[in-house]
C-alpha cells in the first residue's frame, strides 16, 4: 500500500514575476532568488510525509535553461517543461491538470503560486479531504481563496527560502515584531 504523499508543485512563472515585479520591482540578484531545497525540506515536514516536487517551467520557446534545470534535479525537484501555442498558459494547464489528477490520489499538495487560475481545482482537492497549502506571499496571494480551507505559507518568513530580507510590506504580527528591523 503507497503512503500518503505531498506534492510540491511549483508555478516557476509566476513566483519569479511576483518576486521580481511586485517585491523587489526590478530583476531578482542570484542571491534573492528562492532556495528551492529550502522548500523542498519544509514540505516534508508540512505533513510529516514523504514529498514529490515538480516545478514546472515553460519552455513553449524552445529554450530549456539547462543550468537551472540541472540544480533542479540536483536538488530533487523534477522540472516540468511545457511547451504549447503563444496564446496558451502553459504552465497553469500543466498545473490545474496535475491538480486534478491529484485528486484521485492519496495526497496532499503544496502550491506554490498567487494565481487564482488554481481556484477550480484547488477547491475540488479541499472539498475531497485533501490537505492544500498555499506558498508564496501570503499578502500578494488571490483573495479567491480566502474562502476555502487552505493554509498560507510565507516563502520567506515561514520557510526561510531566502538568503537575504526582502523589501517586502506585510502585515507583521504583534508577536513577531521586531522594531530593530525598521531602525537600520
Amino acid at each position: 500500500m503507497a503512503r500518503r504523499r505531498t506534492y510540491v508543485l511549483i508555478d516557476g512563472e509566476n513566483i519569479d514575476a511576483t518576486l521580481g515585479g511586485t517585491v523587489l520591482g526590478r530583476k531578482p540578484e542570484p542571491n534573492e532568488r528562492p532556495r528551492w531545497e529550502r522548500v523542498l525540506e519544509y514540505a516534508r515536514g508540512l505533513y510529516s510525509q514523504e514529498t514529490t516536487g515538480l516545478f514546472f517551467l515553460n519552455a513553449s520557446n524552445g529554450y530549456l535553461p539547462g543550468p537551472f534545470v540541472s540544480a533542479l534535479q540536483t536538488i530533487g525537484f523534477r522540472p516540468v517543461p511545457l511547451a504549447g501555442q503563444a496564446t496558451e498558459k502553459v504552465v497553469d494547464i500543466g498545473i490545474q491538470r496535475t491538480l486534478e489528477a491529484i485528486a484521485a490520489r492519496d495526497a496532499d499538495v503544496l502550491l506554490g503560486s498567487h494565481d487564482r487560475d488554481y481556484l477550480e481545482q484547488v477547491t475540488e482537492l479541499v472539498d475531497t479531504g485533501h490537505r492544500v497549502a498555499i506558498l508564496g506571499f501570503p499578502e500578494l496571494v488571490s483573495g479567491a481563496y480566502a474562502g476555502l480551507d487552505v493554509r498560507l505559507v510565507d516563502l520567506e518568513t515561514e520557510v526561510r527560502a531566502f538568503n537575504v530580507p526582502l523589501p517586502r510590506v506585510r502585515i507583521i504580527p504583534l508577536p513577531e515584531f521586531d522594531p530593530e528591523a525598521f531602525l537600520h
